[in-house]
Formats: C-alpha cells, structure tokens, sequence
C-alpha cells in the first residue's frame, strides 16, 4: 500500500516537474502557504474576531475585516508575483569536486516588476543560500548560484526551488525545478600544484632503460639518439664505455628546459605511490598546469591514449577522461 502510494505520489510530482531546462511559472506549479508571521496574523485575526463578537464591538469587526482583507490581498499579491515568470538554465560549466559549481539562471518577465524573487539550490541533505533578485518590468535578470557536488563525475544538476514572500511576508509562494542538464564535476586539484613529470617527448622512444630521471634541483632533461649536429659534450660517454658493442648507438642527453611547443607525455604510472583518488587529481593538476604553459602534452591511461595537443579541447577531453576514470 505504501508503494503504491509512493509511485503515485512519484507520477503526479514527474508529471507537474518535467525534467527541463526552461520553466514557466503557473498555477499548475506555483503553491502558497502562509509563513510563521502570516499564521501568527491569523491567530491574531480569530482572537480579534472573537473579542468583537463577545463585546458586540462596531469597530472590533471594521478591524478584524480590514486586516483579513489586507491578508487576502498580500495572498493574492505574493502569487502573482511569481506567476508568469520565466526561468531559463544557461549552459551549466564544469568545474572541480574541491570546488562549488557554477549555475547561472536567467529570469524573463513579460509583465509588471517582480520583487524579492529568491532561489536556492536543494540537495538531499542540505539547501543552498537562497539568492535574492528583483526583476524589471517587461525585462530579465539573471541569478548565480553554485552548489558542491559529493565526488567527481558527470552529476544531474539539484532540484531548484523558486520562492517569493512580497509583499508583507505574510505568505510563501514557491515552485520547484528540475533542471534535464548534467554538470562535469572534474577531480580535485592539488594546491599548490606539485612539480611536473620531467620526462619529456613520446614515452615509447628508445629503449626504457635509456630514459633518465633528474635528481632534485637538476634540469629537466632526457635521453634521445644521436643525431647529426649534436655536441659531443652532450652525449652519455659513461654508457658508450660500460657497452660491449662498439656499434652500441650513442645516446644524447638533452638538459634544456622544456620550452614553447615541446611535448609531454603525463600517464599514471608518474602517479605510482598515491590512493586511488589522488592519483586522478594529481594528473588534472598537471594538465591545467601545462594547459597554462601552452606546451603540447598528451596523456595516457589504461586503454586510452590521447594525443599530444593543447587548447580548450584538448584540456576537457583529458579532465572529462579523467573524471570517469
């Protein structure tokens, strides 16, 4: 019995909140209540009723119809300042599960000015601060709220509820929202950012144990082959002497720091040491640090390869992959 009253309840709400990015206010979505002050003003009116009947008071009545006729016309004031509105979601942005997560909505109204217009986010244990906007006559406005999604993902954005209590705060009137569009919550950012990976170029060239780590403090450098021009002062004699093989190739160590237009290679195994968690956000750390650098870099994960690049689509193909890592 509950769950059938549960699905009903469930087809009715779905059926009066479509999940949508624009909402058009009505009486079919708008509800009203009266506030804390609004019921105790009417307590306050039936005491006052009661006092005139009992004392058969003229004035005791003009009083008590006077003010209850004021009541009903903040009633009706406080409905009709949502009815008809329009709201629309702009495009969410991404942002990052450490961080609160933009929402830009824009109010049209085609009609008289509406005040005290207030929304909020509602999540499953807690509401956001609500944001309070008046809107102009025939006009729009725009009202920015942020919310903080649990963990990274690619997350539905929360329920918004749409409230107004103009004139005298007697009455509540609200609406609830669902928004049909997704927000990227991409992982967290290690602050400050931690040192870049120093092996520089495509991983795959030469052999693995020709690749060199820097101690710290040293330049960032790698090992490459030998090509024509190269200065004999930069080639590794060490390894030509402790080699067999007088046709052994000669490998060059390149000691300059990474410059305009080198590639970088990041992949998780520079991460080896971290939890889980932490290895995503210290690769996403890396890819807005060598977004910033304007370098092109590519990244590498298991069963993935994206290839070096820069620019906006680069950085939220990496962030996007990263999140649903």
């Amino acid at each position: 019995m509950i769950q059938a009253l549960r699905r009903r309840w469930q087809q009715w709400w779905s059926a009066r909140h479509p999940a949508r990015d624009d909402q058009l206010l009505t009486q079919r979505n708008l509800y009203i209540v009266p506030t804390k002050v609004g019921a105790a003003f009417l307590l306050t009116q039936a005491v006052l009723l009661v006092a005139a009947i009992n004392d058969q008071l003229s004035l005791g009545y003009a009083l008590t119809f006077l003010l209850a006729g004021a009541g009903l016309a903040s009633m009706h004031t406080t409905h009709g300042n949502l009815r008809g509105l329009s709201l629309a979601l702009q495009p969410p942005e991404p942002g990052h599960a450490d961080q609160d997560l933009p929402l830009v909505v824009r109010l049209h109204n085609p009609g008289r000015a509406r005040w005290g217009v207030g929304l909020q986010c509602v999540m499953e244990e807690q509401r956001s601060a609500l944001a309070w906007v008046d809107v102009p006559a025939q006009g729009h406005a725009e009202l920015r709220l942020a919310w903080r999604a649990p963990r990274r993902g690619h997350h539905a954005l929360p329920l918004l509820r749409i409230e107004s209590r103009f004139p005298l705060g007697l009455f509540v009137a609200w609406s609830y929202w669902r928004p049909a569009s997704r927000q990227w919550a991409y992982p967290a950012l290690e602050l400050p950012c931690p040192p870049l990976p120093t092996q520089l170029g495509d991983q795959q060239e030469g052999p693995p144990q020709a690749r060199s780590q820097p101690s710290a403090g040293d330049e960032f450098h790698q090992l490459r082959g030998w090509r024509d021009g190269d200065r004999l002062r930069d080639v590794l004699w060490k390894r030509v002497a402790q080699s067999s093989d007088p046709r052994a190739a000669l490998w060059v160590v390149e000691r300059d720091a990474p410059s305009q237009g080198t590639q970088r290679w990041l992949d998780l195994t520079q991460t080896q040491g971290l939890d889980e968690e932490r290895r995503w956000q210290r690769l996403a750390s890396w890819v807005l640090a060598l977004d910033a650098q304007g370098q092109d870099w590519g990244l590498r994960l298991p069963g993935f390869e994206l290839p070096p690049g820069q620019g906006p689509e680069q950085r939220r193909q990496a962030l996007e992959r990263l999140t649903l890592a």
